[in-house]
């Protein structure tokens, strides 16, 4: 399932992660969603993305220890996070990683232009 278009969201809310497979869809992407960080982190698609997704409010593992799971495993796709807590402490922490950070809501456009961004940068 590895390839250029393949992204995995991780996203606990089910309208949202349902919203965000769609424009990926759209966008010509194959998107494979997860609930939690937990399933996300134990399913080697997520290892061979073209792009993660992971929103930073998740039940059990947040998206930031996903990312540090994903990265001392020592396989790390470039990772786009999203949340509906926009806050200074969050982008700035994404910033030190190397990540974008996408607050929520976001259109379609900006989460497939932050994708097409983050997989050209880590293409080089």
């Amino acid at each position: 399932m590895r390839g250029p278009g393949t992204v995995v969201v991780v996203e606990d809310d089910v309208s949202m992660s349902q919203a965000m497979e769609r424009i990926l869809r759209l966008g010509g992407l194959a998107p494979v969603a997860f609930a939690s960080g937990e399933e996300a982190s134990a399913s080697p698609v997520t290892r061979e993305a073209a792009c993660l997704v992971i929103d930073l409010q998740l039940p059990g593992m947040n998206g930031f220890a996903l990312r540090e799971r994903l990265a001392a495993a020592g396989a790390l796709p470039p990772v786009i996070f999203i949340s509906a807590f926009d806050e200074p402490e969050a982008r700035a922490q994404a910033a030190r990683l190397g990540t974008t950070f996408l607050p929520k809501p976001f259109s379609g456009r900006a989460l497939l232009e932050a994708i097409r961004k983050s997989t050209a940068v880590s293409a080089k």
